[in-house]
């Protein structure tokens, strides 16, 4: 009833088959994939937007007024004054407490010891003005702070 069929016989070299077609959005899908590269980091964008950021070859940046000779060094924003032999048990208030007896602080920076927590013997003080930056060295120099004896000196000097 049924037929034998000896498939090695039947097979017959068969040129391939045409191209299915792609449907239109298959294609700009396609044709967009190709065009896109990914780049990674800066510097990939055109040339005349990166011009266009500086107005000089290497950019304009701020200036800060220094004097050729000798001495304090002032930072980006104010004079900066190193406090070392700080009590470990110091808190940024009683450094406050008596640095900002000699002018405004705008900022003050307490170093600790990850491990115990406790200041690592050394702080620095941030004033706007350098009168008041140099009377708090000249006054602070040498006193103590919770029995401890500390040295005020400037930051950054120049020499």
């Amino acid at each position: 009833m049924s037929e034998e069929v000896d498939f090695e016989e039947e097979m017959v070299e068969s040129t391939p088959a045409p191209p299915a077609e792609v449907s239109h959005a298959e294609q700009s899908h396609t044709a967009v994939a190709e065009k896109v590269v990914t780049t990674k980091g800066r510097g990939h964008g055109r040339r005349d937007e990166d011009e266009s950021r500086y107005d000089a070859h290497g950019g304009v940046f701020e200036r800060i007024e220094q004097s050729t000779g000798p001495g304090p060094i002032q930072s980006i924003e104010g004079w900066i004054v190193f406090v070392s032999g700080v009590h470990a048990e110091a808190t940024e208030e009683d450094i406050l407490d008596k640095f900002s007896e000699f002018g405004d602080v705008k900022n003050i920076h307490v170093n600790l010891d990850r491990r115990t927590g406790f200041v690592k013997g050394y702080a620095l003080v941030e004033y706007v003005r350098y009168e008041d930056a140099r009377s708090a060295i000249r006054a602070m120099d040498g006193k103590k702070i919770l029995e401890q004896t500390i040295r005020v000196d400037w930051a950054f000097t120049k020499k």
